[in-house]
C-alpha cells in the first residue's frame, strides 16, 4: 500500500492500493481473494481481463449465468479473430467480480484492451487468457517449487496455497516471492541479452502499463481503497510505489494498432479449462479444483464417496468398506509424505489400491469423469448475441435439443415431423460449418428414413456461429447464401453436386436452385468424363432418397440422366493409355458411377452403362486393372456368362501375358465378394495354376499386388479360401467320399439323404 509516484499531494487521504496476486483458476487463491476482500472492503475492484468485458460484466449477477463461462471478444468485421477469457466458479477473477456485485461496489477489468491484442492476433480463435499472454521466460510457480525442494509445482502450490486458509497475509507473501523472482529474471535476461524474446517482453510490458493506467484512473476518481486482482507475476509491477512515470507508460501504449471489437459471454466447458486441451492458463484437474472450492469440510471423504459412486454407476465393484480404507490410506500417505493435508496424488494412489484393485483402467475413468468432467456453463437469455445465434437458440428450444458438452447420439426417424425438422437443422448447420451435430452410425444398418447424429457442444462453436452470421440473420437464410456463394466458387463438379445433395437434405429450395444452376452450367462445359463420374453419385442419392424428405428432385433427374449418358459414351475413350495411378482413379469412378446407375434404377440407363462396360472389357490395350474390374462388374450384374468370364480370365492369365499386367487384371477382377472364388472351383483353379507358373524372376514383383488384392478379404474368408486351395489337387471343394457321391457335382448323395427328412419337416412338406 503506497502512493503512486506521480500522485499529487493534498488533504485527501492517501489511497490504499492492495494487489492480490493470484493463480488463474486456483481454488485456494479464490478463497483467499474472498477473505481478503471481506477484510479490505474496497471501494472498487480491478480485475485482470479485457476491459471490453466491462460492457457485459453486469450479466455475471444474473441467475442464468452459471460457470464455467468465458468472456468472448471478437473483431466486428472479422469474427474469426477472437479471444476467450474463461472463468470457473473457482477462478479468483470470478469470485472478485461476484464479490463486488454483491457488495455494491464497481468492478472493472484491467489489461491491454483486446482491441489492441486482436489487431495483430492470429485468425484462429483461442483462449487469450491472462497466462497465455504473460510472456515470462520461466514458470514462476515452478521456480518457487524448485526453491522449496518440490519436484512438482502443482504439489507445492497445493501445499502452500490450496490447502491453507488465508487472506491478506498470503498475498503479502506471494508479492514478496514474485518480486524476488522478477528481479532474478531481469538479471538473467541482462546477462543473456542475445537470447531475449523482445516481442514477448514488450507485450508483457504493454499489458502492465495498461493495468497501471487503470489503477491511476481509479485513484484519480477518488477511491480510497482499491483492490487489484491479477496474475501473481504481475503483482509487483502494480504496487504504486514501484510505478514508473506516467510518460513512460504512455510511451509504451502510444501508437498501438486498434480494431473495432464486440464483447459477450459464452458457455464454457470443464474440458476446455484443462491444460490438456491446450489452454495455456489451464489446470490439470478442473473437476478436482471445483471439488476443493465447493467442499468446505471432509474434502477427502467426499471425494472418495464421489469416486465410489462413479465406479458403481459403471458396474464396477466399490463397496463402502473400500471407501473407508481408501480414506484411511490417503491420510496415511499424506502423513508419510509430509504433506499438510491429503492432496490429489494421495487420493488417486489410495483409489487405485482400495477401489480399483491396483488396475489403472478404472482409474482412467475417474480421471476423465471426475478430475476433468463434462460440466457446461450457461449464460442468460439477455446476453448479447448475433441474430444467428439467437435463431439457433430458438431452434434448440423449440426442437427440444439439449446443449451438452458430453457427446450424445441422437437417432432420427425422418417420417416423424419433429425428427425431420431436427435433421434439416443439422444439415443447415453443416452448410454453415457449425459442426454441433455430426453424422454417425449406431453400428447397425439404418434405412433411408433414418439418420444418426452425434451432438457435442464445444465453446469454439460460438465463434463459428458469429462467423456464419455474416451470411444472414437466420440459419435458413445464412445457409442459402453460403450455398449460393460456394456453388460459384466450387473447385470441381463433384463439390457442386454435393452442395445440391446437402441443400436438398437441408430443405433449402433457393439454395437448391442456385446450386443446380451452377451444376447445369458446369456440367454443360465439362468434357472430362472422370470429373463427370465423380459428381453423379451424390446426385443419384439425392434423386433416389429425396422422397423420404418430401423434396422435389425432378430437376435433378434430367441433369443426372444427361450426365450418365455422357459418361457411358465417353468412358472407353477416357480409359485409353492409363498409368497405374490413373487406372486406380478411373476404377473408383467406375464403381461410383455403377452405384449411381443402381440408385437411378432405370432400364435404359442400365443398358447404356452395361454396353459401356462391355466395350471396356473388349478394349485392346486397356490397363489390366480397369479391364478386370469391368469384367467382374458385368459378371456380378448378370451381364456376362460365368463361362465367358472364365475364358477371359484364362486369356488374361495366359503364358503370353505380361505377369504384372495379369496381376493388375486379377486385382480388378477379384475386388468384391470372395464368394465368387469359393463357389467357382474352375475359376479358383485357373488362378492357382497361373500363380504356380509365374516365372521366378517376376514373382517378387507380382506378390505385392496379389497380397493387396487378397488383404481386402476378411481373415475368416481368407482362411476358408486357403482350405479350398488345398483341396484343388484332390477333389472339388465340398466333395464327399460316400458311395453315392457324384464327382462332377461335388455333392455327397449319402450325406444329403440324411438331411432331406428334417428339411422336409422344416418346410412343412411332411408332418413332424
Amino acid at each position: 500500500m503506497a502512493q503512486p509516484s506521480d500522485q499529487p499531494s493534498g488533504s485527501r487521504p492517501t489511497p490504499e492500493v492492495t494487489v492480490l496476486g493470484i493463480r488463474h483458476h486456483g481454488p485456494g487463491s479464490a478463497r483467499a481473494v474472498a477473505a481478503a476482500l471481506d477484510e479490505l472492503r474496497p471501494g472498487i475492484v480491478l480485475i485482470e481481463g479485457a476491459p471490453e468485458l466491462d460492457a457485459v460484466s453486469a450479466l455475471a449477477a444474473s441467475p442464468g449465468m452459471v460457470p464455467p463461462v468465458a468472456g468472448l471478444v471478437y473483431v466486428a468485421d472479422e469474427p474469426g479473430r477472437a479471444s476467450f477469457w474463461p472463468l470457473a466458479s473457482f477462478s479468483p477473477e470470478w469470485v472478485a467480480l461476484r464479490w463486488a456485485q454483491e457488495a455494491g461496489v464497481p468492478a472493472r477489468f484491467v489489461d491491454l484492451p483486446a482491441a489492441h491484442m486482436l489487431a495483430e492476433a492470429p485468425s484462429d480463435p483461442g483462449e487469450a487468457g491472462p497466462a497465455v499472454r504473460a510472456g515470462v521466460r520461466a514458470d514462476p510457480i515452478g521456480a518457487l517449487a524448485a526453491a522449496a525442494g518440490y519436484p512438482d509445482p502443482e504439489r507445492w502450490w497445493e501445499d502452500v496455497v490450496e490447502h491453507r486458509a488465508g487472506g491478506l497475509a498470503v498475498f503479502a507473501e506471494i508479492l514478496d516471492a514474485m518480486a524476488e523472482l522478477r528481479a532474478t529474471a531481469a538479471a538473467d535476461a541482462d546477462a543473456d541479452a542475445e537470447n531475449r524474446a523482445p516481442d514477448v517482453d514488450a507485450d508483457n510490458d504493454r499489458r502492465e502499463a495498461a493495468m497501471r493506467r487503470s489503477v491511476r484512473a481509479a485513484v484519480k476518481e477518488g477511491h480510497e481503497r482499491i483492490a487489484v486482482v491479477c496474475g501473481a507475476w504481475h503483482a509487483p509491477a502494480l504496487v504504486p510505489s514501484t510505478f514508473p512515470s506516467v510518460a513512460a507508460d504512455a510511451a509504451l501504449l502510444r501508437g498501438l494498432p486498434k480494431v473495432k471489437v464486440v464483447a459477450t459471454w459464452v458457455p464454457w466447458t470443464a474440458r476446455r479449462l484443462a491444460r490438456a486441451s491446450g489452454y495455456g492458463a489451464g489446470v490439470t484437474a478442473p473437476g478436482w479444483y471445483d471439488h476443493l472450492f465447493t467442499s468446505h469440510d471432509h474434502v477427502p471423504e467426499r471425494w472418495m464417496v464421489r469416486t465410489a459412486a462413479l465406479l458403481r454407476r459403471e458396474q464396477l465393484d466399490a463397496p463402502p468398506a473400500g471407501v473407508i480404507e481408501g480414506v484411511r490410506l490417503a491420510h496415511a500417505l499424506a502423513a508419510v509424505r509430509g504433506r499438510p493435508a491429503v492432496g490429489l496424488d494421495e487420493l488417486l494412489d489410495a483409489t487405485r489400491a482400495a477401489l480399483c484393485g491396483g488396475d489403472d483402467v478404472p482409474l482412467r475413468l475417474v480421471a476423465d469423469r471426475l478430475l476433468v468432467g463434462d460440466a457446461l456453463g450457461s449464460v442468460p437469455d439477455d446476453t448479447p448475441m448475433v441474430p444467428l445465434a439467437r435463431d439457433l437458440a430458438a431452434h434448440q428450444k423449440r426442437l427440444r435439443l439439449k446443449v451438452s458438452a458430453t457427446a450424445t447420439t441422437l437417432e432420427l426417424d425422418l417420417r416423424t415431423p419433429s425428427h425431420l425438422e431436427r435433421s434439416r437443422l443439422f444439415w443447415r448447420l453443416g452448410l454453415l460449418d457449425v459442426p454441433w451435430a455430426v453424422r454417425t452410425s449406431t453400428g447397425r444398418t439404418l434405412g433411408t428414413f433414418r439418420e444418426a447424429w452425434s451432438l457435442e457442444w464445444r465453446p469454439e462453436l460460438a465463434v463459428a456461429v458469429v462467423e456464419a452470421s455474416g451470411a444472414g440473420t437466420t440459419i435458413a437464410a445464412a445457409a442459402t447464401a453460403t450455398v449460393a456463394q460456394r456453388a460459384t466458387e466450387a473447385a470441381d463438379l463433384r463439390a457442386v453436386a454435393e452442395l445440391v445433395e446437402r441443400s436438398l437434405r437441408a430443405d433449402l429450395p433457393d439454395a437448391v436452385t442456385a446450386a443446380m444452376a451452377a451444376l447445369v452450367d458446369r456440367a454443360a462445359r465439362q468434357h472430362d468424363v472422370v470429373a463427370l463420374a465423380a459428381a453423379v453419385e451424390p446426385l443419384a442419392r439425392t434423386y433416389r432418397y429425396g422422397d423420404v424428405r418430401r423434396s422435389d428432385t425432378s430437376a435433378v433427374a434430367s441433369v443426372l440422366e444427361g450426365m450418365l449418358t455422357r459418361i457411358a459414351i465417353g468412358l472407353p475413350a477416357a480409359c485409353a493409355s492409363l498409368d497405374d495411378d490413373a487406372a486406380e482413379a478411373i476404377v473408383a469412378r467406375i464403381e461410383s458411377t455403377g452405384r449411381a446407375v443402381a440408385l437411378v434404377d432405370d432400364a435404359a440407363t442400365s443398358e447404356r452403362w452395361a454396353a459401356a462396360l462391355a466395350t471396356l472389357a473388349d478394349q485392346v490395350g486397356l490397363h489390366g486393372l480397369v479391364a478386370g474390374r469391368a469384367v467382374r462388374t458385368l459378371l456380378d450384374g448378370g451381364r456376362l456368362d460365368p463361362a465367358d468370364a472364365r475364358r477371359r480370365l484364362w486369356r488374361a492369365l495366359s503364358a503370353a501375358a505380361d505377369p504384372a499386367a495379369a496381376a493388375a487384371w486379377l486385382d480388378g477382377f477379384l475386388t468384391g465378394d470372395v464368394a465368387l472364388l469359393l463357389h467357382d472351383h474352375d475359376l479358383l483353379g485357373v488362378i492357382d495354376g497361373w500363380l504356380v507358373e509365374v516365372p521366378d524372376e517376376v514373382f517378387d514383383d507380382v506378390v505385392p499386388v496379389l497380397r493387396r488384392t487378397f488383404s481386402r478379404y476378411e481373415a475368416s474368408e481368407r482362411k476358408v479360401l486357403g482350405r479350398h486351395v488345398r483341396r484343388l489337387g484332390s477333389s472339388p471343394p465340398g466333395a464327399g467320399t460316400g458311395e453315392g457321391s457324384d464327382p462332377g457335382s461335388g455333392l455327397d448323395a449319402a450325406r444329403a439323404d440324411l438331411v432331406l427328412p428334417r428339411l422336409a419337416q422344416l418346410i412343412g412338406a411332411v408332418a413332424p
